[in-house]
């Protein structure tokens, strides 16, 4: 069948690579792509966001699955338009979309499943967050904008004074626009983070294994929040027990409370977890893949990825045989573009792509790249996420830096630790 993913990031690359790795797959198309899905897949010059025109591509091209990548079109209802056009398509509705569309939603979603999360408030204007902010106890918070903000409106405070210049850019300052129409204000909690991806058909959940984002600008997860500077999978925070209890506690109420509010949610949801003192609690949802955690996942999948996928679409998950998984781990390095997660300069020449493709057990993964008169140049803020298997978490690492080190542009940059807390934890 011909397949459409849609999208431009590593992970649109990633799921177009392992796509077309189907024997199922006739043409693997890429809405818009990059420089990367160029090289493995069809790219079409259509942007994520131009839902009517997806849709006539997808019938006039005979495509039998679309696969949506990022959050936004998710939110604007492409899997609706599709559904309405009789067109296959992997993802939630607009309606259950809304988990990750608005944070107060989720929260209120939170809160009726019975789901551990965060206590939280939800201010319609930023004066009234202020305030609250101001009379309360100046304790650690969590101040964030309710709509989608490309993974940056969410500021972990440590004190008052911090918590009040978030809520001052979020709502007075519109830094993330429409997202800051509403401000949530939660307890902060204390812990390590957890990544927990499903695939469901609304019905039946199929667990992938949990994998570690690197969210932290810099090493040692110091300065700014980014989209993600690297994601390795698995993790041993991950055991068997974990899993179980975030299946029981976090996952199934979800769904059930999901089908009980009318919004039955199909596709990928995703738990970004705090593994708390007092158990693993939920800080949100998203409705897709994570990016960077999609590219490690990808890499250790060993079955057909379409075969999944069309599974979940026509609600027979239940009828599927178990995953099958390397069992090497993997590790993904985001190398980004000097200046991110605030500006940047695109249009810079990146060299070594070749040298690093021939390093053993590595895929590059393109992200903010694009081709300019048949040569690779930056086009983003994250640009690639090299990424290998190893026997180890250990050789894993060492076979993404091995290939980094070959690659070459100017004010390239990336964190040098990732993967280290796994390291840590099994020393």
């Amino acid at each position: 069948m011909n397949i459409l993913v849609i999208g431009s990031g590593g992970r649109e690359h990633a799921l177009a690579w392992k796509l077309a790795a189907s024997p199922q797959a006739d043409r693997v198309y890429v809405a818009p792509g990059n420089a990367g899905t160029a090289a493995d897949a069809i790219n079409v010059d259509i942007s994520a966001t131009d839902i009517p025109q997806l849709v006539k591509f997808a019938k006039a091209n005979q495509v039998g699955l679309t696969v949506v990548g990022p959050e936004q079109p998710l939110v604007d209802g492409i899997v609706d338009a599709f559904h309405d056009e009789r067109l296959r398509v992997f993802g939630p509705s607009r309606l259950a979309a809304e988990l990750e569309g608005s944070k107060a939603f989720c929260k209120k979603m939170l809160r009726q499943a019975d789901v551990p999360t965060a206590e939280y408030h939800v201010f319609r204007d930023a004066g009234s967050a202020e305030r609250f902010v101001r009379d309360r106890e100046d304790m650690p918070v969590v101040v964030k904008a309710d709509g989608l903000a490309a993974g940056k409106g969410a500021f972990v405070c440590d004190n008052r004074e911090q918590a009040i210049d978030a809520v001052r850019r979020i709502g007075h300052n519109r830094e993330f626009g429409d997202a800051g129409r509403q401000i949530v204000v939660e307890e902060r909690l204390d812990g390590v983070e957890l990544s927990v991806l499903a695939i469901t058909d609304g019905r039946t959940i199929v667990t992938l294994p949990a994998a570690q984002d690197h969210k932290r600008a810099f090493d040692g997860d110091e300065g700014p929040n980014t989209g993600g500077m690297g994601a390795y999978c698995p993790t041993p925070l991950g055991d068997e027990a974990t899993i179980g209890f975030v299946e029981e506690h976090v996952l199934v109420p979800t769904i059930h409370a999901m089908k009980r509010a009318r919004r039955p949610f199909r596709g990928v949801l995703y738990a970004g977890l705090m593994l708390t003192s007092q158990g693993p609690k939920v800080l949100e949802y998203n409705v897709r893949f994570g990016d960077p955690e999609c590219q490690p996942l990808l890499m250790r999948l060993r079955s057909d990825l379409v075969e999944l996928f069309d599974a979940a679409v026509d609600g027979n998950l239940d009828r599927l045989d178990p995953l099958e998984w390397d069992e090497r781990p993997s590790v993904c390095v985001v190398m980004a573009s000097e200046g991110y997660p605030s500006d940047y300069k695109k249009g810079r020449p990146i060299r070594g792509l070749n040298e690093a493709a021939h390093v053993q057990d590595v895929k590059v993964f393109h992200a903010g790249t694009t081709l300019v008169d048949g040569s690779v140049v930056t086009n983003g803020g994250r640009v690639l996420g090299v990424t290998a298997l190893g026997t180890s978490i250990a050789k894993a690492k060492l076979n993404a830096y091995t290939a980094v080190k070959q690659i070459r542009w100017e004010g390239a940059w990336c964190r040098k630790d990732i993967s280290d807390r796994a390291l840590a934890e099994t020393s």
